[in-house]
């Protein structure tokens, strides 16, 4: 799993927050190196100096006397205590710094040691050669933590202040970008309504503006075709009406040549009914929370009445969804017709939850020859039948129906094939309709 994220939203806050660590990295190792470390160095130089000068005319390895410890304690305030008054006072917490050790022994010529203890005020200890086993306790009242304390803070607050304002200016580069993919959701799924402020960087106006003008070309486009489609659709029923008006008044020896021509142009007739569905556009203004059981048995029932063989089952505790009744009862009524044309035998069904209850769902099972599993997606193509397993018969045009209307309401279709034969569709309509 990588940690780089993909939106360029998080890019940004993420490359932001990156440099940020990175300047502060830098910064620290900076002012440690040139600043902290050159002081600390000083600091050290000016007490081996000090612990010099008291040492002036005592020789290695001489003790020191109370009245040389009490002296030290006057003249500078600093202790001169023995091994062991050192551990009461301390030194056992303190810790050993090898590179400071290093320049005392320098200063004092000779090896000494040198302790801090992390206390307040910072205590720092030193065992000079000339009176090994005695430690000159120095307290540092210039070095608080307060100080420490302040500098985090400010670090803290500058980190906190320079991701708060990568945040807010990534935020307002990439508010046009989403406005642009809302109205390229809307767009596919046949909203040609919403036009796009054309605001932001130059290049963001640019693509905005492109995007207003093919979203203008593909609405053109999509009336052009709706008008020439229910154009045909409207001219195809003319002639049809003067075929069904001429069968009718044919003589009753050629019942047989009627009866044909009659099931033919009702055969047509359907499928222009199918044309004409599939164009009409489904508003999703026009949605309304609906009892999806109701409806579903509404439907069922109205197929009962012609003798099928349905077996129906709700789920009690399904929530009203937002929907279009008229749109949703076509899409039922195909997956039914479907469901009924390449099964002998009955048919199931039956309304669910699914996906933690944010969808609920309308399963339609047959015991049909089923559809391969290369040709699941082609079948929504319109104009597709799918295998010729499952027969040829009507427009190729149900399934096209289904999916753009699921699809308006923010669904989604699946189709699989059950294990023990047969086909198995189902609708998935969002519980809440999204933002």
């Amino acid at each position: 799993m990588s940690l780089f994220p993909k939106s360029a939203f998080g890019q940004t806050v993420f490359l932001v927050g990156a440099l940020l660590l990175i300047n502060q990295v830098v910064s620290y190792v900076a002012v440690s190196f040139y600043v902290v470390k050159p002081t600390i160095e000083q600091v050290n130089i000016m007490l081996a100096k000090q612990v010099k000068t008291v040492f002036i005319g005592v020789d290695d390895g001489v003790e020191v006397s109370d009245e040389v410890s009490k002296r030290f304690l006057e003249e500078t305030g600093i202790e001169l205590l023995t091994q062991r008054e050192a551990y009461i006072n301390g030194l056992g917490q303190a810790r050993e710094y090898s590179m400071l050790s290093n320049i005392m022994s320098q200063q004092l010529n000779g090896s000494a040691r040198v302790r801090i203890s992390q206390t307040n005020p910072l205590v720092y200890w030193i065992e000079p050669p000339q009176a090994p086993g005695y430690w000159v306790r120095v307290p540092l009242s210039g070095f608080t933590e307060a100080n420490i304390e302040f500098l985090t803070f400010y670090l803290t607050s500058i980190g906190f202040l320079s991701v708060l304002g990568g945040w807010l200016f990534a935020r307002h580069l990439n508010r046009p970008l989403k406005a642009l993919q809302e109205a390229a959701m809307k767009v596919s799924k046949g909203d040609f309504s919403t036009v796009v402020d054309e605001q932001g960087s130059t290049e963001m106006v640019e693509v905005t503006r492109a995007f207003n003008q093919m979203s203008r070309s593909i609405a053109a486009l999509e009336q052009d075709r709706r008008l020439l489609m229910a154009g045909v659709s409207h001219d195809l029923r003319t002639p049809l009406t003067r075929i069904r008006l001429a069968t009718e008044m044919m003589s009753d020896d050629e019942d047989y040549l009627r009866e044909g021509i009659i099931h033919d142009i009702e055969d047509m007739n359907a499928i222009i009914d199918q044309f004409i569905e599939y164009l009409r556009h489904h508003d999703k203004g026009d949605n309304q929370p609906e009892d999806l059981n109701a409806l579903v048995e509404e439907v069922v029932h109205a197929e009962q009445q012609h003798g099928r063989d349905i077996t129906l089952t709700l789920n009690p505790s399904l929530p009203n969804v937002p929907i279009s009744c008229v749109a949703i009862k076509r899409v039922l009524t195909n997956m039914i017709e479907n469901a009924l044309r390449y099964s002998d035998d009955s048919i199931e069904v039956n309304t669910h939850f699914c996906a933690r209850k944010k969808y609920v769902c309308v399963s339609v099972l047959d015991k049909g020859p089923g559809i391969p599993e290369s040709e699941l997606e082609k079948v929504f193509a319109p104009f597709t039948q799918g295998d010729q397993a499952r027969g040829s018969e009507g427009s190729g045009l149900g399934l096209a129906i289904i999916k753009r209307i699921v699809t308006m309401h923010n669904g989604k279709v699946e189709l699989k094939n059950r294990e023990q034969g047969g086909l198995c569709a189902t609708i998935y309509l969002p519980i809440k309709t999204p933002a």
